[in-house]
Order: C-alpha cells, then structure tokens, then sequence
C-alpha cells in the first residue's frame, strides 16, 4: 500500500502539472474523479468472464472529466513495482463498460496512453492536458485516406505547378528539360515514391512509427516532404515538426519544404516565429531550441503535431533529447544514414568507462527500438549500393597516403619522440595514432597533407582551379594550423587569387560559422571564384572542419574529401564519406566570338577521398563487421596495428616527413566493405535485381529459382551469403529456408515469423483439428505442444516415457505435464511428429 501511495503522490503531482484540478478554484471546477465506482452488467460480464477481482463493483481509480461533465478518460494507477501495461485488460474493461475511448496506464514513473479507437499504447512523458482531450476530439483523422492516397513521381510537382502537365513547354520534349529547371519542379524517384507507399503500408498495418534508412545523398528530405504532403492532404495531420540536431540543417530542412510546399503549406524556424509558429502546418527546429530550459513543456501541447520527423534520428533523439520527441502524441518518423548492421553489440571490459562507440552503439539501438524497429528492419532501406547501381550516387577514388611519421604512428609500436627535461637527460616518449595532434603535432607532417592534397586534387572541371573539398581535422587547432598551411601554398601556387580565401576554418569557435556552411553550399563563401568571368563558383575551395559538416551537410559539387584524422566509428566514416556520394553536372553558359550562347556541361565522375590514417584499410580489413567488439580502456600502446613495424623512431621539428606510401584506387559499384556489411539488404538487392530469378518467380518455378540461389549466389567468395549469415542478419531466432527468404525479398510474406509465432500458428492449426471439448487446461496444451516441438529432450522423455526426467527439465516441469488431459498426452506427440516440421524451430 505504500508502494502504491508513492505512485499515487507522482501521479496526483503529474495531473495537476497539466491543468487537471481536485478541487474547485479560479480556473474552474473540480474535473477529477477518485475511485469511481462502477456496475458490471451481465452482459460486460458474459464478455469478460466473471471472475473480475471477485466482484461485479470495479473502481476506476481516477476518471477525467470534461467541460461537459462526461468523462473523458481514465487513469489506471499500479504500485512503482509493477509495469503500467499489466493494467491494461483490467483498464479496457472498465473503460468499455463506461464507454470511455482514452486511458492512461501510469505507475507513477513510467505512462502510456491509449485511444482504445487507434491501437497500442504508447509512452507518454506528461499527462495530456484538458485541452489536449478537446484536440483528439475534434480531429477525426481518416486512416483510409492516408492509405489509399496516390503517391506518383509527380506528387510534389503537382503542390509547385498543379498543372504543369498541361504546359506547352512540358509537352514539348524538347523545352520539357529547361522548363523543369526553370519552375524547380521535383519529381520523386522511385526508390523515394516506394518509401511513401512502405508508410502507407505500415500505417495499413496498425503501425505508428516508422524508421527510413537512406543513403546519404538520396533525398531524405523530398521523400520527407511528400509524407508531409501525404498526412496533410489527407487530413490524417494538422501540423507537422521536423527535428534537425544542427542549425544549419534547419535552414536547410526550411528552405527545401518552402520550395516543394508553399504554395499548399506554409514552413516556420519555429525560433524565428515564436508568435506566429501556430499558422504555420509545417515547423522546423533543431533539438536544442526545445530543450533549453525544458521550453517544449511551456510552449507546446502534446497534441499540437500529428506527426514528428526526426532527421538524423540517432543524433536528434539520443539522450535527453528523446524527451522532446517522445512528448509529443502522433505518428514519428526517423531518418538515418547509419545502418544498424554495422553496430553487431558491445561488451565493456570496464563498467566504470563508456567507449565513445558504445555510446554509439546504444544510441543506434535506441533509436531502432524507438522508432518499433527492435528487429533491426526499418521500415524502409535503400544502401549506398542501390544509389549507385542506380545511378543516383558516385562512388569514391580513394587515395592512400602516409608518411614516415603516420605509418608509424599507424604500427603497434607507435612512434617515439626523444626530448630533453629540465635537468638535461634525455627522455623518451611514445605516440600512438590515437595521440595525432591532441598531444603530438607535426608541423612537417602537415605540410607533406596539405602538400599531397594540393598535388592530387580533383580540379574544377570548367576552371581547372582545385576542386571544392572539405577537410575533416582532430581538432579545432588542427583546422586552424591546416588552414593557415594551405593558404600559404595557395598564394605561392596562384598569386593574387585567393588573398588567404582559399581555405577557411568552419569550427564551432569561428563566428558565423553556420553561415559559411550555407555560402560554401550556394557558392558564395567570400564571393565568387576570379578564375573566369561569370562562373559561379565560391572563392574559397576549402573548408576546414571538426565535426560541423558531417552530417546531413547538402553540397552536391564536393569533388574532394580528406580525412585527416584517424577514425574508429562506422558511423563517422560513413557520413563523411557520403558528404561526396551526391551526382551533380557542373555548368557554364557564355558566348562564343559570334555572340552565340553556348553552354558547357561536365559531369562529376567521382570525387577523390585522401586516407592519411590508413582508415579506408581499417574498415576494409581489420574492422569486425559481425562479432561483438569487446571494448576496454585504451592504452598507452596502439591498438589498431597492422601498418608499418620495426623499432619506433626519433623525431625532430627539423627531420622533413614527406608522403612515402601513396596509392590510388577508384571504388567500383561493388563499393567498399562497410557499404557491402549489410549482408541482409545487400543480398535482397542482389536478388531482387536477377533477371532470371525474377523470370523464373513470375512462371512459379520454385524448384528453379531455389536452386540457381543456392548454387549461383551462395557461398561465393566476393559475398559469402548463407542462410546462416542471413538468418543473423535478419535477427531470427529460429532456422529459415531459402524460399522464406526469396519470398521476404519480393514481399510476398511481410517479415520473417519469429520461432514462438510459428509455434503459437502450429498450435492453433492443432486446436482446429483437435479443439477441446470441455474444461482442458488450454496454458497446460499449449505449453506441451510446444516444449515437444522444441526441446528434444521432451520428445525422447516422452517417447521413452522416462518421465522422472521431467523434474529436471526446464521447459516442461512433472506438474505442466500432469495438467496435459490424458487423451492429449499421446494426441500431441502424434501430430507433432506426422505435421509439424520441427528442423524449422532450431534456432
């Protein structure tokens, strides 16, 4: 009892804190009914049964009450002990025998509500307000709609220009391109339409939240834009809030939905539009605004957005930021660019240190289990290999660069530097790549990077000035002295043309920081290039960064990235190498000697990755993409190894360190490892796009098509699929088959069925057939039924009939088995052995 008056206190605090009153004061009457007592009728108890708490009189233990004077929901309240959900039958009844459609499940820490009219429960951080109930009253959204509603290529073309089918220069295929370009029209691509149709599909499905895992480069937010479109249009969301974690990509998130929405929507920076964010359908913001001082909680009712779109969602809801998002009632959606299959699990060797990448590791998992995707299947995927094999991304030209100093650094000796003390005896210490420039720096070392950066870079294919390209350092003193080094070589290469703007720092210390990200993306940085008239391409050519412009940074003419630093993550290296993935044709319109307009058309190809650290051999070799990572307090040794060996070196400022290992190497269509490392999507591609597999599956020839698998995909040395590895990938708890797995592919089944679904489908076959005729122990069935199908030594008991071993057993004790009526004991093992393919439930 006083576990559950604890609970009670928080809940009673809760209520108040969101405009519910006891008593009677200045803001009204009393809404709030303790221990409403109510009559079970017969006919509720013909439904339910009649052994309800021993009693036909239940008591809601709180009952909220409208303006009206009818209730509006009810509060179930348990002890801090005991989960809210195991309320929720005891809730359900007493909220239909009242006719009530909301209640909250609460036991004073953890809440859920529950619109009895659309589904699950869902956790909740504060009680909605009176006011809250009066929105869900009054919004009738229509699932039907939502889920029936056309999505074409054209659905964000039709908001910018509804009729622009019917224009001449449309329907002219000649002026149809430049016509495109002139109105900004988008069209969605494939791929983008599929993702919309994957919500339609899940919201068809009873589903809530939904999780996208695309690519960086292949249009989070158009494809984000059209689910806008699709909740507004149909009526199934007043209002929209899209999260970012950055502010320049809140700029970005708001300028884009303005060009593909305004003219059926409007689009707020909520920080810009305090007043005036409440007409807006569609509010932009970054994370921290709404956290600062708990704002969200004073600013927003729950209600106030049907649906939140968390970009970057790993980042964007990690932490206490999570608070924000799940504040809110209504469908979620998350962006991701970082596939759950590259982080199998971590186990820490030392409890009291967390390894930055099991914070990653955690967030990432979190962020699957947020979003309902506990099973590691988002709701939709589309990999960097789809993006290029359908010609949408490019892959990189890594270069492979080190230095005397690198290399050793990269070894597991690590590299030593020789000092004198103040008492004159030499001292030796060492370094370790971890130790690049946050306690050793090399002047010389940063010279031969810059050095080879300026000798190798892609160059602007209209005015063969070094390529546009961002720098990623270990630290902001690092950018610092990166960028004075490059400016410095810049004017001794090209005299009077940069004048110190040809590389600029873009580091969180650099005022207007977050602007430069946006004049960089414009081509506008410090004006406009001096190397020909007219095109428009930024002065600088160079931003040097920390961590600014990894993420969600949208610069589609990037033909340089160099990775100046070394890096452990998977998500980091990911990002940053997907800043250069993006297509783009560089243009320039001039007149010829005859006044004729002319213009010139170049295609980026690739664009050119610049490894100093060994880290694209890292994620291709070393890097374990399937085991558990076991994570320990680094050392004062290296840990990466692998590179370079021998006795470590001395080191002088005077000793040059020029670049002694350079090597180029373009990235094909297979891409890098860490872009094949999915093994379950990356084998759905590679079966979906199999010409004879898709033949052979339209003619029904499943023998054919199961055989080509397991002896043209199989075991291949440049994959390795096997049903094990996809099974794993999968996350299924039970062996799979090869059609199963086809079948998943082209989506003929919807997922995967876990081992106790299966079994739980097997057992209800058997009831069917079998069905009980009096008053048998039906857990008792069921829990035979399946310990036979499952634990072979179950089955050998009872074929044995030794059945003293069932003391011992832990799936099935001597007591479940006598509860088994008699008739049963020999029926079940009979069908289990002549019907049920038991090689299925092995996990």
């Amino acid at each position: 009892m006083k576990k559950e008056a604890q609970a009670r206190i928080k809940i009673n605090k809760l209520l108040e804190e969101a405009g519910w009153r006891f008593f009677d004061d200045d803001n009204g009457k009393a809404n709030i009914v303790l221990e409403g007592g109510i009559t079970l009728t017969q006919e509720y108890m013909n439904e339910f049964g009649d052994d309800f708490e021993g009693t036909k009189k239940g008591y809601i233990d709180y009952l909220l009450m409208g303006d009206d004077g009818w209730p509006v929901a009810l509060i179930e309240a348990k002890r801090e002990s005991i989960h809210p959900l195991n309320a929720k039958e005891q809730a359900r009844k007493y909220a239909k025998a009242e006719g009530i459609q909301y209640i909250i499940l609460s036991n004073g820490n953890l809440h859920y509500l529950w619109n009895m009219e659309e589904g699950n429960p869902q956790i909740i951080s504060r009680f909605p307000s009176p006011d809250s109930f009066v929105a869900f009253k009054e919004f009738k959204p229509d699932k039907n709609k939502l889920i029936n509603e056309p999505v074409d290529d054209d659905y964000i073309a039709r908001t910018q220009f509804p009729n622009y089918d019917k224009s001449p220069d449309w329907i002219n295929e000649l002026t149809r391109p430049e016509f495109i370009d002139r109105n900004g029209l988008r069209f969605l691509r494939k791929y983008q339409s599929e993702a919309v149709r994957s919500i339609q599909r899940a919201v068809s499905e009873g589903e809530n939240r939904f999780l996208f895992e695309m690519a960086t480069g292949t249009g989070k937010t158009l494809t984000s834009a059209a689910i806008i479109k699709l909740f507004l249009r149909t009526g199934n969301a007043r209002r929209v809030l899209f999260l970012v974690d950055r502010i320049e990509l809140e700029d970005q998130a708001y300028k884009n939905f303005k060009n593909y929405l305004k003219n059926d929507y409007q689009t707020v920076i909520f920080k810009q539009s305090r007043d005036e964010w409440r007409k807006a359908e569609i509010v932009v913001s970054t994370v921290q605004t709404l956290q600062i001082n708990d704002k969200y909680l004073d600013i927003f009712n729950a209600t106030d957005f049907d649906l939140i779109i968390s970009d970057e969602a790993h980042r964007s809801i990690g932490g206490n930021a999570r608070a924000v998002f799940e504040y809110f009632h209504g469908y979620k959606l998350g962006l991701t660019a970082t596939p759950k299959d590259y982080l199998k699990g971590v186990e820490s060797a030392d409890d009291d240190f967390v390894h930055p990448k099991e914070m990653e590791i955690r967030l990432l998992k979190d962020t699957y289990i947020t979003f309902g995707c506990e099973d590691g299947n988002p709701t939709y995927r589309y990999s960097l290999l789809d993006g290029v094999k359908d010609g949408f991304l490019i892959n990189p030209t890594a270069i492979d660069a080190r230095t005397d100093i690198t290399t050793q650094l990269l070894s597991d000796e690590g590299y030593d530097v020789v000092t004198t003390n103040e008492e004159g005896v030499e001292e030796t210490q060492t370094f370790i790549h971890r130790d690049f420039e946050k306690k050793f720096f090399s002047k010389k070392t940063n010279v031969a990077f810059a050095q080879a950066f300026m000798d190798h870079a892609l160059c602007d294919p209209i005015t063969g000035e070094p390529g546009k390209s961002l720098l990623f350092c270990v630290s902001q003193n690092h950018a610092r002295k990166m960028t004075e080094i490059l400016n410095r070589i810049a004017e001794e290469r090209y005299p009077g043309m940069y004048n110190s703007d040809f590389a600029v720092q873009v580091t969180s210390l650099v005022s207007d920081a977050q602007q430069m990200t946006i004049n960089f993306s414009n081509n506008n940085l410090n004006g406009h290039s001096r190397w020909l008239a007219d095109y428009r391409t930024s002065k600088t050519r160079v931003c040097v960064t920390v961590g600014m412009m990894t993420t969600g940074y949208d610069c589609q003419d990037i033909l340089n990235l160099c990775l100046l630093r070394p890096i452990f993550s998977p998500t980091d290296f990911i990002q940053m190498k997907g800043r250069g993935t993006r297509t783009f044709t560089f243009e320039y319109t001039h007149k010829d000697a005859f006044g004729k307009e002319k213009v010139v058309r170049k295609k980026k190809e690739t664009y050119k990755l610049f490894d100093f650290f060994a880290n694209c051999e890292y994620f291709e070799e070393k890097y374990d993409y399937q085991q558990k990572i076991k994570v320990t307090v680094p050392k004062e040794k290296g840990t990466r190894g692998g590179v370079g060996g021998g006795k470590p070196k001395s080191y002088t400022e005077h000793i040059p360190d020029p670049i002694r290992l350079f090597s180029e190497s373009y990235i094909g269509p297979d891409g890098m490892r860490i872009d094949r490392e999915m093994y379950g999507y990356n084998f759905e591609s590679r079966i979906r796009s199999d010409e004879y597999i898709k033949t052979e599956m339209e003619a029904g020839n499943w023998d054919q098509v199961i055989h080509y698998v397991k002896t043209q995909i199989f075991d291949k040395p440049e994959e390795h699929y096997t049903v094990e590895k996809l099974q794993e990938a999968y996350k299924v708890d039970r062996k799979i088959s090869v059609r199963e797995i086809i079948e998943k592919v082209f989506g003929i089944i919807p997922k995967f069925k876990s081992k106790d679904e299966l079994l739980e489908s097997e057992f209800q076959k058997f009831v069917s057939i079998y069905p009980p005729t009096g008053n048998e122990n039906i857990s008792a069935l069921r829990l035979f039924f399946k310990a036979y199908v499952v634990d072979n030594k179950v089955k050998d008991v009872i074929q044995k009939k030794d059945f003293q071993k069932l003391y011992s057993l832990p799936s099935i004790s001597m007591e479940d088995y006598k509860s088994v009526p008699l008739k049963y004991r020999k029926l079940i093992p009979d069908y289990v052995d002549h019907y049920v393919p038991r090689e299925k439930f092995v996990a």
